[in-house]
């Protein structure tokens, strides 16, 4: 059994990794680092001839440079040296391979320029979604945001879009560093009412990137770049990795940010009359948030705050909210309590940071203990049958 186990291994194993990959990552020209065949100009793109590798342009678009100023202001490019800014009512789009069926998360990084009301507007059709640019989340004057969409067909043509109309034409938003990836389904664990409460299924993140990514509201949970779970306020709450925070289980999770402003939620499937617990880890994201931390569950018609407050050396701590489940369905949601900024900067918006949220019958003994249907769990797995 251990020798076919191993065979397996060998064959499904490299399927698995490609199956991930695929053609996740950066889009073509999506950190707009390829200079045109005539190289880097410096002006308005749109109206001559002139063109940005990989992309279609449509109205005033600028391939701007970091460090480059427009009058007494320094215009933010997030990564690299390049990105574009779009002007009134002006648009980049390209086409894009797609599985039909499938659902996608595009993650993007925007920073305003001359307008406090800026936005921009990502599509693709039927599917699109207006992301607010108003709030600043850190004080680097950029943010990275995901947004997610269900392919309809094989392919399809993504645009950006800046909505605005200024006096000054040439006022927009800079869009910096695009990216694609395929989201998957995680597979429920047979004791855990919720799905992906490890958070490990999410958009794309570069590894560079040390702010995470916001996710806006969204109230789609098919659509939702992190699947199982809907963004349900006005604010965005943000997606965050173990290479740059302080995260308390696998690679992902997430922190809550604006109080009651950045909800998460889920329904998930109960019976009614049962009792059930909700448990999660609370953490903090190790970005100097200054404290008090506490976070607001709810399950059902229960709802209860939970403070902050570990032992020793730990990052995070477990909690538990008992429940009777009403009907078949039964919402689990959280926020944060408190309104916190980094005591770094006095401006950047953090929050408690929550993971491994589970739901299961109340006094159950059954606990998973594998590595679920992750990479990590596959590889373990393997190696474990291999040797």
């Amino acid at each position: 059994m251990a020798r076919l186990s191993a065979w397996a291994c060998l064959v499904y194993l490299p399927l698995f990794f490609f199956g991930v990959l695929g053609d996740d990552g950066l889009l073509n020209n999506g950190d707009f680092e390829t200079a045109p065949a005539n190289g880097f100009p410096s002006g308005a793109l749109g109206q001559g001839p002139v063109t940005i590798p990989g992309w279609n342009m449509n109205g005033t678009v600028e391939l701007v440079e970091s460090g480059e100023k427009q009058g007494g202001m320094i215009l933010i490019v997030p990564q690299g040296l390049h990105a574009v800014r779009l002007g009134n009512d002006a648009e980049v789009s390209q086409d894009i391979k797609l599985e039909k069926g499938s659902t996608y998360s595009i993650t993007f990084s925007a920073a305003r320029t001359c307008a406090q009301l800026e936005s921009l507007n990502i599509s693709v059709p039927p599917s699109s979604q207006t992301i607010d640019l108003q709030t600043l989340y850190s004080v680097e004057g950029w943010d990275s945001y995901a947004w997610a969409f269900q392919a309809e067909l094989d392919g399809a043509r993504i645009a950006f879009k800046n909505p605005g109309m200024e006096d000054d034409p040439t006022c927009g938003p800079i869009l910096d560093d695009i990216a694609i990836k395929k989201l998957f389904i995680p597979d429920q664990a047979e004791d855990n009412a919720v799905i992906n409460g490890d958070f490990e299924e999410g958009p794309w993140m570069f590894r560079n990137d040390s702010l995470g990514v916001l996710l806006p509201t969204n109230l789609d949970d098919e659509k939702s770049p992190l699947p199982g779970w809907i963004v349900e306020s006005n604010r965005a709450v943000r997606y965050i990795d173990s290479y740059h925070f302080a995260v308390p289980q696998g690679k992902r999770a997430v922190e809550l940010l604006s109080g009651k402003e950045g909800i998460i939620s889920q329904m998930v499937v109960t019976k009614p009359e049962k009792q059930y617990s909700l448990t999660f880890s609370l953490g903090q994201a190790g970005d100097s948030c200054q404290q008090p931390l506490a976070v607001m569950a709810f399950a059902g018609d229960q709802a209860q705050n939970f403070h902050y407050m570990p032992t020793g050396n730990m990052t995070h701590q477990s909690v538990n909210l008992t429940f009777t489940a009403k009907a078949e369905r039964t919402r689990v949601a959280f926020y944060s309590v408190y309104y916190n900024q980094r005591s770094t900067d006095k401006s950047s918006l953090c929050g408690p940071v929550v993971d491994e949220v589970r739901v299961s019958v109340s006094g159950s003994t059954k606990v998973w203990a594998g590595l679920g249907p992750g990479l990590l769990g596959m590889v373990l797995v393997c190696v474990l049958a291999l040797f």
